[in-house]
C-alpha cells in the first residue's frame, strides 16, 4: 500500500472539501527534472504545494537532437527545396492531414499559432490550480522525454509559469481524451505563447488566475515578469498532444484516494469498536487462505488498530465471550472490500506513474532511425490507460462510501447499534434532538451520487473529425468524475469520523447491553489517539468539535471532518506514539 502524501496542512486551518490546499512555500529541495523519473508524490509536491523546479542539462540535451532534425526540415524549405508531408509540420491536423503540404516555412510557424488559437475553445467551470500546475508539469515531462521537436525556450516558458505560479484558466470541458487533451491544453498554451509575427494582442492570449481576478494572458505573465515565447514549426501541437490534463485529474485523485482509503481504515475500526465487534472476522489465517495482497494488508492493519482494544470480543488466542460471533458485512467485510480497493489502488498508481513519463506527442521524433522521415505517427496521445484507471478508480472509491455509508447507518439504528441512543444523542428529551439523523442522509445522497458517476467512461466514444479519430477513450470525463467521487467519499468517511468518535464516547456513558460498565481505557489506543484530535480541532465556525447532547449546526463540523480525512490527520493521530 503506497505512502501517504506530504502535507503542511494543521487540522484547524485544514482546506474546506472541494478547495484547493492554500498555497504555501514548500519546504524541501528543489526538484530537478530530467534526471530520474517524476514520481506521483513529487508531482503532487509541485502541484498541491508549489514546490519549485529546475531542468537538468540532461534534459535539454534529449531535445537537441529531435529539434536539429526538425530545424533541418525547416532550412530545406526556407532554401526552397521540396520537403515531404510531415504531419502537423507542413500539414493540416486530423482529416485534414492529407488535403496538402504547405512549402513555407512561414506557414509551419503559423500553423502551430493557429492550431492553438482554434483549440482554445472549453467551457465550463475552471478547474483548480492544483490540476492546472500539475498539467503543466506532466507535459514538461513528456516534452524533456526528447521525441516532441519543441522549440526549448517553451520548455523553459513553462517552467518558469509553474516558478512564478502563473495560473491558465482552463476550462473542465472540452477533452475527449484522444487527440491528446487538446482543449485544456490550448487555454494553457494560449498564455505562455505568442504569434510568431505581428502583434501580441491580450485577446488572443487567454486567460488567468491572478490575484483572484480573471485576466488576459498577458498580464498574468507580466506580472511574472516572464516573456511569451513565438511559437515555430510543429510546437502547437506538442504543447497540446497529450493525455497531460487527464492524467493531472486522474493523478491528484489517486493521491488522494490513497489517504482515503487508510482513514476509512481507522474510522472502520473505531466503529466496529463501538459496536462492540467480533475479532474473529479479522484473524490472519483467515485472510491467508484467500491468498489477496490486499485483503491481508487489511485485515493486519485493523488487528493492529484494534490490538488493545478491549471491546472487540474474540482472536487468535481468545473464544469470542458471544454466539454465533458474527457481524453484519459492512464490519465484518471490511478486509474482502477495502482488500480490492487498495489492490486496485497499486495497480492504477503503476499505471499513471508510467504515464507521467510518457512521451505523449504526435508525431513523435526518433533521430535515430535509419529511414529519412524520422517523425513516426502513432496514437500514444490516447488516453485509454488513464481513462481505465480513472473508471476502475471510480468504482473502487466508490464502495469504500458504500459500505462506509452501511456503518453509518448501522451507528444511528437503535436497534442495531447494540444498545446506542437512536441517532446517537443521548437526548434529555426523548424526539427533541435529530442528533447524527441527517448527516446519514447526506452520506446516503453522495454516495447515490458516486453510483451515477462511477458508470465507466471508457464504453463510450463519440467520433470526431470527420471520422479520422472514431474512438476516443473519455479520459478527461473519466478524470473529473474521479475528482468528485473521491471528494464525496472523503465527506461520508468524515460523517463516520464524527460519528464513531461520538458512539465511543456513548460507549464509555452507556456501557454494554449486559449492563457491565466500559472504561475510556477500554478503546483501542489508536481511537483514544483520533477521539482527542477530534475533540481538539475547531471547525470552520472556530467552534470546538464537542461531544453532541443537543442539536447544533453540523454543516461546520462535517467540512472540518473532511478536511481532516482528506489532509490525512486521522492516519496520523491513529498512528502517532504515546507520549512517553
Amino acid at each position: 500500500m503506497t505512502a501517504r502524501p506530504h502535507s503542511n496542512l494543521h487540522p484547524a486551518t485544514a482546506p474546506l472539501p472541494g478547495q484547493p490546499a492554500a498555497a504555501e512555500e514548500f519546504e524541501g529541495p528543489v526538484l530537478t527534472l530530467g534526471e530520474s523519473d517524476l514520481s506521483l508524490a513529487e508531482m503532487v509536491d509541485v502541484a498541491r504545494h508549489r514546490r519549485r523546479i529546475t531542468l537538468a542539462p540532461a534534459a535539454q540535451e534529449a531535445c537537441r537532437e529531435s529539434r536539429a532534425w526538425l530545424d533541418d526540415v525547416i532550412d530545406r524549405m526556407k532554401a526552397g527545396e521540396d520537403v515531404e508531408a510531415i504531419y502537423s509540420v507542413n500539414t493540416g491536423f486530423g482529416s485534414l492531414a492529407g488535403r496538402q503540404a504547405f512549402p513555407s516555412a512561414t506557414d509551419a510557424a503559423e500553423l502551430s499559432r493557429r492550431l492553438i488559437l482554434a483549440d482554445a475553445s472549453g467551457i465550463g467551470r475552471l478547474v483548480d490550480e492544483e490540476v492546472v500546475r500539475a498539467t503543466m508539469l506532466i507535459r514538461i515531462q513528456s516534452l524533456i522525454a526528447g521525441h516532441s521537436a519543441i522549440s526549448w525556450p517553451l520548455v523553459e516558458g513553462l517552467v518558469a509559469m509553474l516558478n512564478h505560479d502563473v495560473w491558465p484558466a482552463v476550462p473542465e470541458y472540452g477533452s475527449l481524451g484522444a487527440s491528446g487533451d487538446l482543449i485544456p491544453l490550448a487555454h494553457i498554451a494560449l498564455v505562455l505563447t505568442g504569434p510568431p509575427t505581428g502583434e501580441d494582442k491580450p485577446e488572443d492570449s487567454g486567460e488567468a488566475v491572478l490575484d483572484g481576478q480573471i485576466v488576459p494572458g498577458t498580464e498574468a505573465m507580466a506580472a511574472a515578469s516572464i516573456d511569451r515565447v513565438p511559437v515555430g514549426a510543429k510546437d502547437g501541437l506538442a504543447l497540446l498532444n497529450g493525455t497531460s490534463f487527464s492524467l493531472a485529474q486522474t493523478a491528484l485523485a489517486a493521491w488522494d484516494a490513497t489517504t482515503l482509503l487508510e482513514t476509512a481504515q481507522v474510522t472502520a475500526s473505531m466503529t466496529i469498536e463501538a459496536l462492540l465487534g467480533f475479532g474473529d472476522a479479522f484473524i490472519d489465517e483467515l485472510h491467508t487462505v484467500r491468498r489477496q495482497p490486499g485483503q491481508i494488508a487489511v485485515a493486519a492493519r485493523m488487528r493492529e488498530l484494534m490490538a488493545d482494544s478491549q471491546l472487540i470480543t474474540g482472536s487468535r488466542a481468545a473464544d469470542p465471550d458471544r454466539q454465533p460471533p458474527q457481524d453484519a458485512y459492512s464490519l465484518r467485510c471490511v478486509p474482502q472490500v477495502f482488500g480490492p480497493v487498495a489492490d486496485t489502488l497499486d495497480f492504477t498508481i503503476g499505471i499513471i506513474e508510467r504515464e507521467l513519463n510518457a512521451a505523449t506527442d504526435n508525431p513523435l521524433v526518433f533521430p535515430q532511425l535509419p529511414r529519412s522521415l524520422k517523425a513516426v505517427s502513432g496514437g500514444n496521445f490516447h488516453a485509454e490507460y488513464v481513462a481505465f484507471a480513472a473508471d476502475f478508480l471510480s468504482i473502487a472509491v466508490t464502495e469504500i462510501g458504500n459500505i462506509t455509508e452501511r456503518r453509518i447507518f448501522r451507528l444511528d439504528d437503535g436497534t442495531l447499534n447494540r444498545g446506542l441512543p437512536d441517532m446517537l444523542v443521548d437526548s434529555a428529551q426523548v424526539g427533541m434532538d435529530c442528533g447524527f439523523m441527517l448527516p446519514q442522509y447526506l452520506a446516503a445522497a453522495l454516495v447515490s451520487d458516486c453510483k451515477t458517476l462511477a458508470h465507466p467512461d471508457t464504453v463510450d466514444s463519440i467520433p470526431t473529425s470527420a471520422n479520422q479519430e472514431d474512438h476516443v477513450s473519455m479520459a478527461n470525463n473519466a478524470g473529473r468524475h474521479l475528482r468528485q467521487i473521491v471528494a464525496n467519499i472523503e465527506a461520508v468517511v468524515g460523517i463516520e469520523l464524527l460519528m464513531a468518535v461520538q458512539a465511543l464516547e456513548l460507549r464509555v456513558a452507556a456501557g454494554r447491553p449486559d449492563g457491565r460498565a466500559v472504561a475510556r481505557e477500554e478503546i483501542s489506543s489508536a481511537g483514544r489517539r483520533v477521539i482527542d484530535m477530534l475533540r481538539s480541532t475547531t471547525d470552520t465556525q472556530g467552534r470546538t468539535i464537542a461531544h453532541l447532547t443537543q442539536d447544533v449546526v453540523l454543516y461546520p463540523q462535517v467540512r472540518t471532518a473532511t478536511a481532516l480525512v482528506k489532509d490525512g490527520a486521522v492516519v496520523r493521530a491513529a498512528d502517532a506514539q504515546a507520549p512517553r
